[in-house]
């Protein structure tokens, strides 16, 4: 369809890479003022009100992606996420280390991405930390590792969910609808959320239908945060040498979105480490997070906002196991004593 928009200066990929920043800034400053969170959502002391803030943008992102999946603008056939071999011991594994390093970290990497853009430099570190382990998984040092468990599979007839997709569709939406609406959120902070789901298939089908060029084609692609803050820290480092990309505009413009939105409200503040042993504890989570983000295909916004949507075993198996690591995790340090678990007031 790109071809037909009639631009005469940009190319598609050039395109998606606006597009992206587009994107960004609007959930950098929607993430900023909800404080959206998986992990606020599970073990956070407000969880209720994060769960249905959560919850209301996926039934959203859900609805709108099996939508456009309907309507013939989208399928996800050739996606990863389809792959009939079911990687299933990195999913878990990955997922597993994702969640632990959520709750080490106070916040999943979406969360600590649009923190850093309010000030908070212990969240900027860590997202850092999380860039180069990720890149590490992917390219570097730690690449056999995520290949070994990438290389115990599971078969699959098939990669979807089970059953009708209107039936998943319609259990998913109703479901997280019923818990978010009686989560004691003000509508505004709803209507907020669903703005944030709304996110997610406009990226879908911007990339996949919208930007469509058959003479230089891109990836379709949604929200996420791994393989983006990998690229844009290779980018940050060489721009010379490698292009920018869709990712890297999706990052840049979730710092941008929620730099403006803290300053709109007042709430940017720098803030730092309070001690060695609080840099250690994050410092492990942002590694953690890395592989395991890596190894599970996504993060919770990757693999749960925007994968679960997809309704692929992947998506879902990947988000049902980071969510057991965070509550795990989360568990085990609560039986630690409070001077070696350095509580502090949460993100």
């Amino acid at each position: 369809m790109f071809e037909s928009l009639g631009f005469e200066t940009l190319t598609a990929p050039q395109a998606a890479i606006w597009f992206a920043l587009g994107l960004g800034v609007v959930f950098g400053a929607l993430a900023q003022v909800t404080r959206f969170c998986l992990r606020r959502a599970l073990v956070g002391e407000d969880r209720r009100q994060a769960a249905g803030v959560w919850l209301t943008a996926l039934a959203v992102a859900v609805l709108g992606t099996q939508g456009a999946v309907a309507l013939g603008w989208i399928g996800f056939g050739d996606h990863r996420f389809m792959a009939s071999e079911l990687p299933v011991l990195a999913i878990v594994a990955g997922g597993l280390m994702f969640g632990a390093g959520m709750v080490l970290t106070r916040g999943c990497i979406s969360r600590l991405t649009v923190l850093s853009g309010s000030g908070n430099l212990r969240a900027l570190l860590v997202l850092l930390v999380f860039a180069v382990t990720a890149h590490a998984a992917l390219k570097g040092v730690l690449a056999p590792l995520r290949t070994s468990l990438g290389s115990v599979t599971l078969g699959l007839d098939s990669a979807a969910l089970p059953g009708s997709p209107l039936i998943w569709t319609a259990l998913i939406v109703i479901g997280a609808l019923a818990v978010a609406l009686r989560s004691g959120n003000r509508p505004v902070m709803l209507a907020l959320a669903a703005l944030i789901g709304l996110l997610v298939p406009l990226a879908w089908v911007g990339t996949g239908y919208v930007l469509y060029d058959d003479f230089d084609p891109i990836a379709m692609e949604s929200l996420s945060f791994t393989s983006p803050a990998a690229e844009s820290m290779f980018y940050t480092v060489a721009a010379s040498a490698i292009p920018a990309s869709f990712g890297t505009g999706l990052v840049g413009g979730v710092l941008v979105g929620a730099l403006a939105a803290a300053l709109l409200s007042g709430s940017f503040a720098w803030q730092s480490f309070e001690s060695p042993r609080q840099t250690g504890r994050y410092m492990a989570g942002a590694v953690l997070m890395g592989l395991g983000g890596v190894l599970a295909g996504g993060c919770t916004v990757g693999a749960g906002l925007s994968g679960v949507p997809t309704l692929s075993v992947a998506a879902v198996l990947a988000i049902l196991s980071i969510v057991a690591g965070g509550l795990v995790t989360d568990r085990a340090l609560r039986g630690v004593p409070a001077r070696m678990a350095h509580p502090h007031p949460a993100e």
